[in-house]
């Protein structure tokens, strides 16, 4: 499966700018997440795995997760991967746990990196090339902020890495920082 039938199958079933360009954010922070954790020969993989995580989202939310496999066998995904794009879905919409170091990164960033984005539009720069793991951290404790994205699965997800909460906020800006450019490129926000 390569990349661009992978973009194929995710924009057949996602049009909303929003949804892609969260995508293409996930994709680089995962692929971020395994070079920087022993797994370079994995990154494309785990891009793959970042990039279609939603793909059931936008068409059939009350389904997410549990419509990915029926989506994904159009392009003869591996089970490796369909097992991954529903384990983030874990205690929320399906009983799929992760089991994988991947999987765990996938389920503790994908809310996170909507997080650190919302608080990121706040700053003049729109950007989270500067921001700080202290301003995340406020808006995570304002419930109202960025109310969608679940507080409860990104600390589920820092303690199935056995990771701190700083320490996942501070991984994932870093992650985002490095794939920033190529996802305001490719979702036309430059």
């Amino acid at each position: 499966m390569t990349r661009d039938t992978a973009w194929g199958l995710l924009t057949k079933y996602n049009k909303d700018s929003f949804h892609l360009r969260h995508a293409l954010t996930v994709e680089g922070v995962m692929k971020h997440f395994a070079r920087e954790n022993g797994f370079e020969s994995e990154a494309d993989f785990w891009g793959l795995v970042g990039l279609l995580h939603d793909v059931d989202f936008e068409q059939f939310p009350q389904e997410h997760c549990r419509k990915a496999p029926d989506l994904l066998a159009e392009i003869d995904a591996p089970d490796e991967l369909v097992h991954a794009v529903c384990s983030h879905g874990w205690n929320i919409t399906v009983d799929v746990k992760p089991e994988h170091f991947m999987e765990k990164v996938l389920y503790a960033a994908d809310e996170l990196t909507g997080l650190i984005w919302a608080a990121a539009l706040m700053r003049p720069s729109k950007s989270v090339q500067d921001i700080e793991v202290k301003s995340v951290k406020k808006k995570f404790k304002d419930r109202k902020f960025a109310a969608g994205c679940s507080r409860e699965v990104i600390l589920a997800g820092a303690d199935l890495l056995g990771w701190t909460l700083d320490d996942l906020i501070s991984k994932t800006i870093e992650a985002m920082k490095t794939c920033e450019a190529e996802v305001d490129q490719a979702s036309g926000t430059n």
